[in-house]
């Protein structure tokens, strides 16, 4: 087994461990405790508060994912090319507003909880992508696409056949800084309602609790840590493959 497997397994196993039995983090929480403070969160599982930061990150992302790359397909095409600065400036938006800030804007118009939290991470994670998707495609090399041509695919099929494949793990790259930032940033989305890790922090934050701060911001790191290597090998996997 490679080092990268194993420091996946062991990192899986971990965060799981931790989501499972809370308890086994009491150790640590009580060295930030103060005397009689609470060491656990305990006003909802912390599985569920788990499954709801996933489902943030995993329906952003996916939507991320595929506005990103349609977006970068599109102005490497020659009839798209023109859009070039548009749709940099619409991926930039999400860079450009703080999360916050999108989030002041959506709650009026979509109300407290997933959906105003999902917006602002769409927005926020649609960067990377789209730059990487653009970067993928034009790092392709000339020779590959003409001969490619000369074997009589079209642009379509040139495209899903050898240009996508062979950009994929640039692309790839993208996905997980996206899917990374994220994990992270999905934590405010608790100061709208959202169901995620970040209502742990929050707590601990508002009651003067630095335990419940940490216990929040260690499940929030594991998780982006177990993210960051699975993509990772995922990504020279494809590279090997390519």
């Amino acid at each position: 087994m490679s080092r990268g497997a194993l420091a996946l397994l062991v990192a899986l196993a971990l965060f799981a461990a931790l989501v499972l039995w809370p308890g086994l983090m009491t150790p640590l929480l009580r060295l930030v405790a103060e005397p009689g403070q609470a060491l656990l969160y305990d006003r909802q599982p912390i599985r569920v508060l788990v499954a709801g930061h996933l489902a943030l990150v995993g329906a952003a992302g996916v939507v991320a994912s595929v506005v990103g790359m349609t977006l970068g397909v599109l102005v490497t095409r020659p009839r798209g090319a023109e859009f070039m600065t548009l749709a940099r400036m619409a991926s930039n938006l999400g860079q450009t507003f703080p999360p916050i800030a999108v989030l002041a804007v959506a709650v009026p118009l979509l109300g407290f909880g997933f959906e105003p939290t999902f917006l602002a991470l769409c927005a926020y994670g649609l960067l990377p992508v789209f730059e990487n998707t653009v970067a993928g495609l034009r790092g392709v090399p000339a020779p590959v696409r003409e001969a490619a041509r000369g074997m009589g695919l079209a642009g379509p099929a040139r495209l899903w056949r050898v240009e996508l494949p062979l950009a994929a793990p640039v692309i790839l790259t993208g996905l997980r800084l996206s899917t990374v930032v994220n994990i992270g940033t999905a934590t405010i989305g608790s100061t709208v309602g959202a169901v995620g890790l970040g209502e742990v922090i929050i707590a601990g934050l508002q009651s003067g609790n630095t335990a419940f701060v940490l216990q929040g911001a260690l499940l929030v790191a594991l998780m982006a840590i177990c993210a960051d290597l699975a993509l990772r090998r995922l990504e020279r996997r494809m590279s090997r493959a390519g």
